[in-house]
């Protein structure tokens, strides 16, 4: 994509940034030469400026290994080997690595990450589209996937955690902020968040421990224990393999969207003992239907 200096003042951008603009690219008038420009005078929050103004490329760049402080690229990257960036990584497009990913702040993609290995973010982790793991996903700040959500492993989040369609994660999803999903929510393992959202079922292979409001459209399944500082609610039926426990003067929910006729074969509850707080839901005992 080529622009000029006049179609860059149109997006109308600040007094020092166009300045440098002027003296450092007078003569290119290439959209990727400018941001790499830009990343390598240390003015990667600029590149993004600009990544968001004029959009994604359909451009396609390959390297063998990343080594680098920042890199914002517009298009699709694609790297063999592994990836280390010190401050920010993002792409218009794709990122697909072979290797391992570590970014020690913010990463963005348009559209799919893909990795190999394991993730590691420092900042914020946005991913357009969907995100798929190999090894396991540690994000230190906010996590923001638009797509579906695949980690062979665990995924830690240090933020609250957003997604617009499934999750399957191989061991424990734990987020110290909000868990919301717009489809199904799966995890081998424990699932551990402040509050926990899921348009559709929720399973986990062990445990399920939310500090506040526990809600699913459809049902929710755990191996063990299941328990809430806040409202247990589930469209369906709700099976743990331990207790079912809600927060002290909290209600548990079941059978929300089923019509009272069908709680016997879509809202029913199944626990170690029967949950104080029931509100709805058939009570079925500790082994009905495991």
């Amino acid at each position: 994509m080529d622009f000029s200096k006049h179609f860059l003042k149109a997006k109308r951008p600040c007094t020092d940034g166009f300045r440098w603009y002027i003296r450092h690219c007078p003569d290119v008038s290439n959209y990727q030469e400018t941001l790499d420009a830009l990343v390598a005078d240390g003015r990667a929050n600029d590149a993004c400026w600009l990544l968001d103004q004029f959009g994604p490329t359909d451009g396609v760049r390959e390297l063998d290994s990343l080594d680098a402080e920042a890199m914002v690229f517009a298009g699709t990257l694609i790297v063999r080997g592994h990836v280390d960036a010190g401050q920010l990584l993002r792409c218009g497009r794709s990122l697909h690595v072979d290797g391992g990913i570590r970014c020690g702040g913010d990463l963005r993609t348009g559209e799919d990450l893909r990795c190999e290995g394991a993730l590691h973010v420092g900042g914020q982790l946005e991913v357009g589209g969907d995100l798929r793991v190999h090894w396991s996903i540690d994000a230190h700040g906010d996590m923001n996937v638009g797509g579906e959500l695949r980690s062979g492993w665990g995924v830690t989040c240090g933020g609250g955690l957003a997604l617009g369609g499934n999750a399957h994660v191989g061991g424990t999803l734990q987020a110290d902020g909000e868990v919301r999903c717009g489809k199904g929510l799966q995890c081998g393992e424990d699932l551990i968040a402040a509050r926990i959202r899921a348009a559709q079922g929720i399973l986990a292979g062990q445990s399920i421990e939310c500090g506040t409001h526990l809600e699913a459209g459809w049902g929710i399944r755990a191996g063990d224990a299941i328990t809430a500082g806040g409202a247990i609610r589930s469209g369906e039926g709700l099976e743990a393999g331990g207790e079912i426990r809600a927060g002290r003067d909290y209600g548990i929910f079941a059978g929300l969207d089923v019509q009272r006729a069908d709680w016997e074969s879509s809202a029913r509850i199944v626990a170690a003992r029967r949950p104080d707080g029931l509100m709805s839901g058939l009570w079925t005992g500790p082994e009905a239907g495991r």
